[in-house]
Formats: C-alpha cells, structure tokens, sequence
C-alpha cells in the first residue's frame, strides 16, 4: 500500500514531510475560511450586534461541531482497521450502528440548541444588546443540527475508506454555498446574525445531499442492509476510541467558552473585536496545527519501521520549518494586525480591540510550532495520554485563570488577555521537554 511517496521511512525528511502536510493544511484553509466568512458579511454589512452575535454563537457551534468531529473519529479508525484485517464485510454494521447512535446525539443537540438558545447566551455572558441576536443564531444552527452532524459522519465515513479528497471537496461545495447565502440573506435582505445561521445550515445540508451521492454512486467494499441500523457490538467499538477523543476536545472547547465570556464581560465592542481576532488567529495556527497532524502520522510509521533516531529528526525538522514561518506569522500579526482586523469589521473600534488582543497573542505564532511538533511527536508514540494531561494543565490551570485574572482588572487589557495564549503554551514547552527527558532517560524513546 505504500508507494514511495508515502514511505516516510526513508529520503529526504524535509522533502518527505512538506509534500504530505500541504493537503492536510488545504482542509484546514476552507474549514477556517468557512468560519471566517460569516464574521466578514455580517461585519461588513450587518451590525455590531449581529458581529458580537456572530462572534458568540460560533463559539457555541464549534463546540459542538469540533466534539462530533473527535466523536466521529471512531468511525474512521475502525473501518481503517477492517479494511486492514481485509474485514470490509462488518463495515456495513459499523456504519449502521453509527448512524443510530448519531442520530440520538442529534436529537438531544436539536433539543438543547432549540430549547436553551436563550439561558446559552446569557450563560456565554453576550453583551445585552447582543443576548436575542446569539439566540437566534444558536436556534437557527440547532434547527439544522441533523445536517452538521450528518456531514461530519459521512466526512468520517470516506476517510476511514481512505478517500481525503472527497471530504476536502464537502468543505469546498460548503464554502462556496456558504459565502452565496451570506451575501444574498446578510448583504442583500439585511436578515444580520440570522441570515449568516441560515447560510451555514444551508451550505452543511447541500454538502450533505452531495456527499450522499456521491457515496452512492461510488464502488463500495462492503453492503449495508436494513438489519445493520441498530445498536451492535461495531459500533460500541468505535465508540471506545471515540469518546475519549471527544471528551478531550470538549473540555478544551469548554475553556474558549469560558475565554469568550470572560471577553463579553468587557462589552459590545470587546466581544466584536476578539470575535474577528479569533478569526485571524484560526488562519495563523493553520501551519502549526497541519505539522502536528502530519508529524503523528510520519513520527507512527518511523516508529513502526524501528526507526527512533529518524522519529525523532522529524520532530526537529518539523520545529524548524514551524519557527521559520511562525517569524513571519508574528512580524505580520504583530505589525499589521489592525489590517487583517479590518477585513472582518469596518467599526474602528471593533478593529482596535481585535488588534489589543492579537498584540498579547502573537508570541503565539512562534512557541505553537515547538509545542505543537512536540505534540505530533508524541501522538505518533501512542503518548496521547500526556498529550490530553499536558493539555488540560496548560488550559485549566493556566490560560483560563491567566485570562480570568487579566479580564477583572481595573482597565482590563484584551492584550493581556491574549497573553494568556503563549504564557500557557510556554509552560506546555517546559512539561513536552521535562517529559521528553525523562522518558528517554527509561529508554522509552532514543536518546541520540
């Protein structure tokens, strides 16, 4: 199944690992494009009510759109592994299961999203002129909420089959449908926050309808049948390895929750100004988080192959290629950040607080590429355990208190709450390295 180009365990480390990450990191521009548009039409042409609106319902969707995807993971890894063992006849059950057990997630989310859109906004503490603006946005996303994780199910579906390409194209068709809706309901019927919720669900439906067919028309390795929709011992597999993922990306998505409110305490144009500086920060963590994906993969098959010395050169050479974009990243954030600001917002207010904040983030830039190398690194070792503690320690007990601390001052500062970001990541360093030492010390890992 490896051709030379997929062989990670010998060549050029560098001309290896680049060619593989740049696809990874093309999903990653139209998944941060897709979030980025809403705040630019509404910015542009709505309110600042409506950006605010904006800025804090989205939060609330990639909680949940970011725990289905970890959830949903399951369902990748296991029809992987059938396809492996040459098993491709319990797929059909796998997905079956699957679809069942999605199904009851989304009716328990369609329930939640539709009945407490309201007490989730006041609970994300959104400014009260934005308080019916986030509700309706988060009623809107509920009311499509079958479509989102239907889309995420047959995302995880095509590439436990070893298909990337089809769920890059989904994200594709969705960005497309998405900005068209944004611009007919927001630019043109002035319908706010409400229009860019209605644009989303529609453009997650189309990608589904899409990605249905073509499931459909394509050649499949396996059958399902009527007797497969039910709860089987397939699907309970997949969610052994799921859940744990998913429980980890909540706790996280729980904390930017907790971040977004402590910001709404600050008012209206705080609330705007760190919605459109999250935007800009999601484009800048776009290299660092494709090198980390892609160093799980490369570190794993050296790791399989015997090879610890060249694992372990990846590592650094991941590092390396990280920090060398992470300076130009900074320099740009750091300099320019009013500019990337003012795509989102035309309020110079808005643009201002978004710049205060990227000021405090934008060390960011830089130490994310050794932490989140280091991070690959381990996933690729099987040390996802201490990925997931590192991780919690850094969030838990550092950025939330840090950020806290930072938003009840008097004259609190957004740029000493952006902080935050590279104070925790620094501290995430220093635990990888002491880690690192100690199990190379136990011969868990070479040394040289």
């Amino acid at each position: 199944m490896n051709s030379s180009k997929s062989d990670f365990t010998q060549g050029s480390i560098l001309g290896k690992l680049l060619p593989f990450m740049l696809p990874i990191l093309g999903a990653l521009v139209l998944q941060a494009a897709y979030g980025a548009v809403d705040l630019l039409v509404v910015g542009r042409f709505g309110t600042t009510s409506g950006l605010s609106a904006v800025s804090t319902g989205s939060q609330v969707l990639n909680l949940v759109t970011f725990v289905i995807t970890q959830f949903a993971m399951g369902i990748t890894v296991l029809i992987a592994r059938y396809i492996g063992e040459k098993k491709p006849q319990y797929i059909g059950a796998l997905i079956g299961g699957a679809t069942i057990i999605f199904a009851i997630v989304s009716a328990v989310l369609f329930v939640v999203m539709i009945g407490f859109a309201q007490p989730i906004a006041v609970l994300m503490q959104a400014p009260q002129e934005a308080v019916e603006l986030t509700s309706s946005y988060v009623r809107i996303c509920g009311g499509g909420i079958f479509f989102i994780v239907a889309y995420n199910l047959l995302a995880a579906i095509f590439r436990g089959l070893g298909d990337s390409k089809s769920p890059l194209l989904f994200v594709a068709v969705a960005c497309v449908v998405n900005i068209a809706g944004d611009l007919i309901l927001v630019a043109g019927l002035h319908l706010d926050a409400a229009g860019a919720a209605i644009a989303t669900v529609t453009a997650q439906a189309v990608s589904v309808v899409f990605a249905l067919f073509l499931l459909v028309k394509r050649e499949l390795p396996f059958k399902i049948t009527r007797q497969d929709f039910k709860i089987n011992t397939h699907c309970i597999r997949a969610l052994k390895v799921g859940l744990p993922l998913a429980m980890q990306e909540f706790l996280t998505q729980i904390s930017f929750l907790a971040l977004c409110a402590f910001v709404n305490r600050l008012g209206l144009a705080a609330s705007s100004g760190y919605g459109v500086a999250c935007k800009v920060v999601n484009f800048a963590m776009l290299i660092p988080s494709s090198l980390m994906q892609s160093m799980a993969s490369f570190v794993s098959q050296n790791v399989g192959a015997g090879k610890l010395k060249r694992a372990r050169q990846s590592m650094f050479t991941g590092i390396g290629v990280g920090l060398v974009v992470g300076c130009f990243v900074f320099a740009l954030v750091m300099l320019k950040g009013d500019v990337l600001t003012g795509f989102f917002s035309t309020d110079e207010a808005v643009i201002q607080n978004g710049f205060a904040y990227l000021k405090g983030f934008a060390p960011e830039t830089i130490v994310t590429a050794v932490l989140f190398s280091m991070i690959g690194y381990f996933n690729g070792n099987n040390k996802t355990v201490w990925v997931m503690t590192q991780g919690l320690i850094q969030t838990l007990l550092i950025r939330l208190p840090f950020a806290y601390t930072m938003s009840i001052q008097p004259n609190a500062s957004l740029t000493m709450i952006g902080l935050a970001a590279p104070v925790s990541t620094m501290v995430g360093i220093i635990l990888n390295v002491g880690f690192f030492t100690w199990i190379s010390n136990r011969k868990h890992l070479p040394r040289s």
